[in-house]
């Protein structure tokens, strides 16, 4: 395991960090995860308010004998936006009574995802958290969120933030702006859900497995994530302590992208534009706004990604939650386009983009789910 400055924070933070939304099953089980974790290295453990009994487990497993003690662990908690400082007050000493700590490491907002949630926290709750770190309570602030590039551009300005959590991935490059700029102004980067919303990477289809080869899909995301220095630490939202070792692999290349690697890159790049061609959405979102409310440019990346990889399975996990996650994961399905043709003259690339978004409904349509704490 290597380490990594996290940002102005200046904690050196191992290269996996460990994610506990899905710590769920009984504190036992959260307890082995925990403790194989630090052993293999893993400094950095990460949860929330939100995820079930996480917090509590997380908890008893630092009152259980660990390989070093809590003063070489760093734990992160998120807390949801709110308006209210005197409820974020009592939400930071809820959290550390569940994790039975003096101090956590690193508070995050949790899903700052809309411009009201920023102005809850900017004109509203930060102040709490600033006297939970003259306190003693809290040591560092950051934030997760699932919003828009500029929305996150507009957090990361407010400099009110010492780290941030991101979803960016060979896969979903959109967010690259924020990297850069989380970086200018000295931000730690951690990388959230790398193999599961990176693209469902440890069930990859035949077709990827062969692209990506002699790599798997998963260790050349990771490598992808890890060759790039800006970037401090990687989730890896074990259930278990079985779940722990493909990843682990990665866990000391941290040199820049190989020869071997840099031949996948370009196989793949190779792959979805031949794979697409003149079909190909390209990113840039000039579609939107949609009148009918589609989020079309992750819409047509989902069928990127189908149509030249064959990752149908996480397309059809992503799509199904348009209209069911909310500001998680905002916008309508596909099989909502009026046809009013606003898109068209917008797209660069004159792409049929009505006719492409009935395909991708076509395809990745199935019945709903259910997040993974509910």
């Amino acid at each position: 395991m290597h380490y990594r400055r996290f940002g102005k924070t200046n904690l050196s933070l191992s290269a996996f960090s460990l994610g506990m939304m899905r710590c769920l099953a009984e504190p036992e089980t959260a307890y082995q995860t925990v403790h194989k974790a630090v052993e293999m290295g893993i400094n950095h453990l990460e949860t929330a308010r939100g995820y079930g009994q996480s917090e509590t487990y997380l908890g008893l497993a630092l009152q259980r004998e660990l390989p070093v003690d809590r003063s070489q662990l760093y734990i992160t908690t998120k807390l949801s936006p709110t308006p209210d400082r005197a409820l974020m007050a009592q939400w930071i000493d809820e959290s550390l009574t569940r994790l039975q700590v003096d101090y956590i490491d690193c508070l995050a907002i949790h899903g700052i995802n809309t411009p009201e949630h920023l102005a809850w926290v900017t004109n509203g709750c930060y102040p709490a958290i600033v006297d939970a770190i003259e306190s003693g309570k809290v040591k560092h602030v950051g934030f997760s969120t699932h919003g828009s590039l500029e929305l996150i551009l507009a957090a990361i300005e407010t400099k009110l933030f010492e780290f941030i959590n991101l979803h960016y991935y060979y896969f979903f490059q959109r967010l690259a702006p924020a990297i850069a700029l989380a970086s200018e102004y000295d931000m730690g980067i951690y990388i959230i859900s790398p193999a599961d919303k990176g693209g469902k990477l440890y069930t990859p289809p035949p077709n990827l497995v062969t692209s990506c080869a002699p790599l798997t899909p998963l260790a050349f995301n990771y490598r992808w994530l890890l060759s790039d220095d800006r970037i401090s630490t990687l989730s890896l939202g074990a259930a278990n302590p079985d779940e722990l070792y493909p990843s682990l692999d990665s866990a000391d290349a941290n040199d820049p992208l190989t020869s071997v690697e840099l031949d996948i890159l370009d196989r793949l790049e190779r792959q979805l534009q031949t794979s697409l061609n003149t079909d190909l959405c390209s990113q840039c979102h000039a579609c939107l706004p949609c009148p009918a409310q589609i989020n079309i440019p992750e819409v047509l990346r989902l069928r990127n990604l189908s149509v030249a990889y064959d990752m149908t399975d996480y397309g059809k996990y992503r799509y199904q939650m348009f209209e069911n996650a909310g500001h998680w994961f905002p916008g309508m399905k596909a099989n909502r386009c009026n046809g009013c043709g606003d898109c068209l003259p917008r797209c660069p690339q004159e792409l049929n983009i009505p006719q492409l978004l009935t395909d991708t409904h076509d395809r990745l349509y199935t019945r709903q789910g259910r997040r993974l704490w509910e």
